[in-house]
Parts: structure tokens; C-alpha cells; sequence
């Protein structure tokens, strides 16, 4: 049986910007992922799980997150909430060029629960950066979200953009969860785990070869 993890719940870039802003998360409803989110926070807080609320800030001239804008600033529902530790970052993982690797160790954290926006940008960049560094990762896949994209190489929809990246991250880099599902596991103190490349494909494989 996998040992009782050590978590701390990481809040990322749950900003003005993506509800009201330049960059308005699509999918999930943002509505329904900010909710979750709070569920999430007001849990670790009862269970003494360390809180990191992590915010994204560029130059004051940028279209986004602009320092010094309200659109930059914490949405409410975080910034009024308990936080252990406030993070400020300018990359997309929440673990380059901050403190927050060594905050987490200090303190002997061994897994991190990830929630907040965006799926496939700052999330996904901060979990396999931890991943690598030698943290178990947990992804809540109904408190993160995801916007459509349009360029050189064609288009997607938050909806595809969102599901493709969280069954990649099941695959190794992360436990990829409902906020139900972790909110069960931290009550029963229970590790949550991702699945594997060669498991995720196979059942594809598998599949093709029975039809």
C-alpha cells in the first residue's frame, strides 16, 4: 500500500484575467472550476494542508496580467481565502524561478495537488517540472480549466485543448482527479495514483485488435 502522502494544495494564476479578462477560461465552465477550487482550499485548510496561492504577473505593458492592473489581481474567491505561502511568477510553472521548490521541502512535502489555470499551460508545466524534480502530482481536472486557440497550425477548442492534456498527464506525469475524488482521498488519507504510458495505450491497442 502506497504510504499516506504529504501534500500541499498549489493555487495557480486564478486571476481577474480568466474571468473577466483577455483570457477567459472556456472549458470547464469557469464558474464550476472556481467553485471546486474553493472547495478544494477550504478543504486542505480543515485537513492543515498547506496552502500556496501562485500569481502570474508581466510588465505593465502587457495585454495580460499586466502588473499593477486589476485584471492581474487574485480573484476573490482565492484572495479572500487562508494561504500558507503567496507565490509571484513570470514563467509558466509555478517552480521556475521562485522559492516555492524550496518552501515545499523545507517542510518535507511529497505530493502536490494542483489546481487553477490553465490545463494545459501553467498547470501542465508546473506538474511535469515536479514530476521531474521528484514530486507525486496530483491535477484536479474539474478545478483547472482551458481556452480555445487559433494559429499557424490550425485550431481547438478549450474542450479539446482540456481533455487531450489531462489523459496525457494521467498517463505518468499526474493522478488526474475530480475535486470529488481528492476531496475523498484527503478525508481517508488515501495516495492517489496516475496511470502508465504503456497501460494508456494499450487499451487502445487491445481494443482494435478484439474488434
Amino acid at each position: 500500500m502506497p504510504k499516506q502522502p504529504k501534500r500541499a494544495l498549489i493555487v495557480i494564476d486564478v486571476q481577474n484575467e480568466y474571468v473577466g479578462g483577455n483570457l477567459r477560461i472556456e472549458y470547464p465552465d469557469v464558474q464550476q472550476s472556481l467553485a471546486n477550487i474553493g472547495k478544494a482550499m477550504d478543504a486542505a485548510q480543515a485537513a492543515g494542508i498547506p496552502v500556496v496561492v501562485v500569481q502570474h504577473l508581466s510588465p505593465e505593458t502587457a495585454p495580460i496580467f499586466a502588473r499593477g492592473s486589476q485584471m492581474a489581481e487574485l480573484h476573490p474567491l482565492v484572495a479572500t481565502r487562508h494561504r500558507d505561502h503567496l507565490v509571484e511568477k513570470k514563467m509558466a510553472s509555478a517552480l521556475t524561478g521562485t522559492d516555492l521548490g524550496n518552501w515545499l521541502r523545507v517542510r518535507s512535502i511529497d505530493t502536490l495537488s494542483v489546481v487553477g489555470y490553465m490545463t494545459h499551460n501553467c498547470d501542465d508545466s508546473t506538474v511535469r517540472q515536479a514530476k521531474h524534480e521528484g514530486w507525486n502530482v496530483e491535477l484536479l481536472h474539474d478545478a483547472a480549466g482551458s481556452v480555445p486557440y487559433a494559429n499557424a497550425l490550425g485550431s481547438a477548442t478549450a474542450e479539446e485543448i482540456h481533455r487531450v492534456f489531462t489523459v496525457v498527464m494521467h498517463t505518468g506525469f499526474a493522478a488526474v482527479v475530480s475535486t470529488t475524488e481528492w476531496l475523498h482521498a484527503v478525508e481517508s488519507g488515501e495516495a492517489l495514483l496516475a496511470d502508465s504510458i504503456y497501460q494508456s495505450n494499450q487499451r487502445v491497442v487491445t481494443g482494435k485488435r478484439t474488434q
